[in-house]
Parts: structure tokens; C-alpha cells; sequence
């Protein structure tokens, strides 16, 4: 089943002739995904390792038919613009892998998705997207790491994810879908909403979560898995040595008071059940002992 994306997903890339775009087009196409249209404003007309380009999502849609999820590749000051047009046209989830995007702006998109209901849904910024191994890439992660099966991933940061599933995939665990939610102070989806999908995924037999400094997400995470999750969890918390006080990499990595420090969320995991890794090489035996 997984989650957000499988093989019948039909993909729309917004950005799709810049740099960035046409690269992960290619490579998105190359794994499976189903890429039906992009929109670059100005180049419609043009194809793009075969795929059609219009000039508005709208205009995408009326062509092509129905389009479940965007994936943006626009530069950060147009980026909001692009993400309400794709929410406008009627889309349901959009990926959004820019970074930089001003607050203020994610702000006004966050307002727009909660306005537009709960089946309507955004990752990102400033994500690596998300994938279900062996059908579906919506997203710029390596996907040669990834393999199919029954492990969820969900995690803040992208690099960090590509080397606990190398880990997962190392020890013989396949991953349902893997979802890259971002580190930006605004953020769509986030660990709870993720942990709900997953949490009722039949194909998800338990879900590593992969946490960083600055926020409350994880602690709120915790409170969510000793409450209502009903698969294990194993974690891991990136930033244990990061001086206090300090932004480390994401925007919204920043602490606040005890609040936010990686023992805070140790400790809230701890108190949930929850096994948490030192290292992300030790997930994989965490994850055979919470399933034995």
C-alpha cells in the first residue's frame, strides 16, 4: 500500500527546465515515477526528456487529466506562488525541494493547505522528498540506498536519511516508503502526521524516526507514540555535541532553553518506549530487537 506515493502516482514538475529540475526529471523518470507534465511559465510547448511543458499547472492538468502530486523545483522567491498554483488546480500533495523560501511566505501556504482540508497535503521545504522503493520517486534522494519492504522512515534531515537506509538496506531491511519532512522553521507534514500514515499502513511493520536539534516535533512525536502508536519506533537524534544556543544546518534547528536540546528529545523517546541509536549504524539491531 505505503504511503503519499506508489506506482500509480502521476507526477507534475514545476521548475522542470531549470538545472535542477531537468536533472532530477531524468533521474525520477529513470527510476519509474510517472511524470506526466512539468510548468516552466514562458516554455510552454517545450519537452523535457520527453515530458510536455505548459506554461500554468492549470493548463497542465486540462491537457493531461488528473495529477496527484507537484514536486517543486522553483527558485525560493517564486516558490510560493507555484506551490498555491498547484494547490489551486486541484493537486493533492506537493513536494517541495527548495530551499530558502522566506517564512512569511510558508507561512501564507501553510494557511492555504489548512484552509483546503486534511486530504490535502505538502512536504517540505527544503526536503529530499520522499520515495516507495521500487515505485514511486518523487524526490532528489540516491535512490541505488533504497530497496523495497516493510520498514517506514521518516526524517528531518536528507543526508542523514540516505545513510540509515544504507544502514536498513545493509542489514536485509526493506523500506515501505522513506519521507524526507524537512528542517525549516514551517514545515508541511510533520513526524506525527507522518507516524499516523504510517500507523496505518498494513505494509509498515515498524518506522525509524530521524530527529535533530531545535523545535518541539520530536517530543511532540513521543507524546504521539506512547499514546496511540501501535508499531514499534526506533530513533535516532542528530546534534548531541552542537554548542548551546546555536543554529546547526536547518533553519529551524535552534534551541530553545531546555526545549529542543537532542537530550530533551532522548529523554521524551525514552520515556515513550522508544529505543534510541547513538549511532545510525546501530538502527538496524535496535529495529531486530523491537520486532523479535
Amino acid at each position: 500500500m505505503a504511503i503519499l506515493v506508489n506506482k500509480d502516482t502521476r507526477v507534475l514538475v514545476q521548475g522542470i527546465t531549470g538545472r535542477e529540475g531537468e536533472f532530477h526529471t531524468k533521474l525520477m523518470l529513470e527510476y519509474g515515477t510517472k511524470i506526466v507534465a512539468g510548468v516552466t511559465p514562458g516554455k510552454g510547448g517545450q519537452t523535457v526528456h520527453g515530458v510536455p511543458v505548459f506554461d500554468s499547472v492549470r493548463e497542465a492538468v486540462d491537457a493531461v487529466g488528473p495529477i496527484n502530486v507537484s514536486i517543486v523545483f522553483v527558485p525560493a522567491p517564486f516558490a510560493a506562488d507555484a506551490i498555491l498554483e498547484a494547490l489551486d488546480a486541484g493537486i493533492k500533495g506537493v513536494v517541495i525541494i527548495t530551499e530558502g523560501i522566506p517564512v512569511q511566505d510558508m507561512l501564507k501556504v501553510a494557511r492555504a493547505f489548512e484552509i483546503a482540508g486534511n486530504d490535502r497535503w505538502f512536504i517540505g521545504p527544503n526536503c529530499p522528498g520522499v520515495i516507495t522503493p521500487g515505485e514511486c520517486k518523487v524526490g532528489i534522494m540516491p535512490a541505488q540506498v533504497f530497496t523495497p519492504g516493510r520498514i517506514g522512515v521518516v526524517s528531518r534531515s536528507g543526508t542523514l536519511t540516505y545513510e540509515v537506509v544504507a544502514e536498513l538496506t545493509k542489514a536485509g531491511f526493506g523500506q515501505s516508503t522513506c519521507v524526507g519532512i524537512g528542517g525549516d522553521p514551517i514545515i508541511g507534514l510533520n513526524f506525527v502526521e507522518v507516524l499516523r500514515r504510517f500507523n496505518d499502513d498494513p505494509q509498515t511493520d515498524a518506522v525509524v524516526l530521524i530527529g535533530e536539534i531545535g523545535g518541539t516535533d520530536e517530543e511532540e512525536a513521543a507524546a504521539f507514540i506512547a499514546s496511540e502508536m501501535r508499531k514499534p519506533v526506533v530513533a535516532f537524534v542528530a546534534g548531541k555535541t552542537a554548542p548551546e544556543g546555536k543554529r546547526m544546518g536547518h533553519a529551524g534547528a535552534i534551541i530553545m532553553g531546555r526545549m529542543g536540546t537532542a537530550q530533551s528529545k532522548i529523554e521524551a523517546f525514552q520515556k515513550a518506549g522508544v529505543p534510541v541509536a547513538d549511532l545510525p549504524a546501530q538502527i538496524p539491531e535496535l529495529l531486530k530487537q523491537v520486532l523479535s
